[in-house]
């Protein structure tokens, strides 16, 4: 009763969603309190919610009223194509629906959410942008590690590990080079190529690493090592996706903090 007089008392008035207009937005890490208030109203005027894999199934409990269309995209598992998902959001707008696209973290931090607004920008379909908590921010958060420390970071370095060890790579020793924090998005699958780059990189076999899997929900996980030994102590722990890799002396605060 007490968040509800809080919200009560915000006197909050989210803008009007229109019928054939969609909104691409961000439903933070995992946990339902890292939903914010734009995405939270959203939902609850929403008559077609396509959502993604790391979507927690409970948010769409606040929208009841609308069409729920699982979209989610998950490596080496049947999914649905990003072709098929654009289709859909341009069918569902021109039906006359308000459509929410509903991703993990925020919708432009490796969300595609940028993509799927130049397709309904060439379709000629309205569409906002709400924004979330990215993923990696709040898993750091929420594991006691800050994001940036004075003495310790002036910068931090968010990367996909989507293509390691492809032609499509990252230069991962120019990002070593730097000396900075690297946030590792969508990498589990590629761990072991991903330490091996950095550290012939330059980063020593001892800097402190961490992952943090299934982050802000009842289910998360933290693994804290050495940079060297992360993928060999993933492997025996048994952790996988969805998870961040964090590299860098901010990990070490976290026992510091505790």
């Amino acid at each position: 009763m007490s968040a509800l007089n809080a919200l009560n008392r915000l006197g909050f008035e989210p803008p009007e969603f229109q019928p054939g207009h969609v909104w691409l937005a961000g439903a933070g890490p995992g946990g339902l309190g890292c939903l914010t208030l734009g995405v939270l109203a959203a939902l609850g005027m929403a008559d077609s919610v396509v959502y993604d894999a790391l979507v927690d199934p409970d948010v769409l409990k606040a929208a009841p009223q609308a069409r729920h269309h699982y979209v989610g995209k998950r490596a080496g598992r049947p999914s649905a194509s990003q072709d098929d998902i654009n289709r859909l959001l341009v069918e569902e707008a021109k039906a006359g629906r308000r459509v929410l696209r509903l991703k993990g973290g925020d919708p432009n931090m490796f969300g595609r959410g940028g993509e799927e607004a130049f397709v309904l920008a060439r379709a000629g379909i309205p569409f906002r942008f709400l924004p979330g908590i990215t993923s990696a921010v709040g898993a750091l958060a929420d594991a006691g590690i800050p994001a940036t420390m004075r003495g310790v970071n002036k910068a931090i370095v968010f990367a996909t590990g989507h293509a390691a060890g492809t032609a499509d790579d990252l230069d991962w020793a120019a990002l070593a080079r730097t000396g900075q924090p690297i946030v590792v998005y969508m990498g589990m699958h590629r761990l072991a190529l991903i330490v091996e780059a950095l550290t012939a990189g330059g980063l020593a076999a001892a800097t402190p690493a961490a992952l943090i899997m299934d982050a802000t929900t009842e289910r998360e996980r933290i693994l804290v090592a050495d940079l060297g030994s992360l993928a060999a102590e993933a492997d025996a722990q048994g952790f996988g996706s969805p998870a961040i890799i964090v590299v860098g002396g901010i990990v070490a605060l976290r026992e510091q903090l505790r």
